[in-house]
């Protein structure tokens, strides 16, 4: 199970990179990010190397932020897993909130990062299936 840092920043010039710098700053590495924007504030959701240290380090900045588990399914680069992966979870009847990409640095292989609604029954559903999850 991973842990992903949310972050709810104002959508203005240079935020993103003063939350890097933060994170800089503590040498916690971001492993996976993606930001959704609105007209004035942004959440950026990030898997970092220590999730905690992460959280602690951007509230004490100032920023609204928040720890969530999220699931990370390794899956190799190669054409139609992603869709692969969608069909089993559909088969399982899981809606996916979001998902974006990562890279496991040890094995290698693409993290397809996602948030569902029951998260431990459905990485067990995943493992079961065959799935590496991380």
């Amino acid at each position: 199970m991973l842990k992903q840092l949310s972050i709810y920043a104002e959508n203005k010039k240079g935020t993103l990179e003063q939350i890097t710098g933060i994170l800089l700053e503590q040498n916690i590495n971001i492993l996976g990010s993606m930001t959704d924007d609105g007209a004035e504030y942004g959440v950026n959701r990030m898997v970092v190397s220590r999730p905690e240290e992460a959280f602690e380090s951007v509230r004490k900045a100032g920023y609204i932020c928040s720890l969530k588990n999220v699931i990370g399914v390794e899956v190799e680069d190669r054409v139609g897993n992603l869709n692969s992966l969608l069909k089993t979870l559909n088969e399982m009847n899981v809606n996916i909130h979001y998902l974006y990409l990562s890279f496991n640095r040890e094995s290698g292989l693409p993290i397809m990062v996602f948030s569902t609604d029951d998260i431990w029954e459905v990485e067990n559903s995943l493992q079961n299936r065959g799935y590496e999850t991380v």
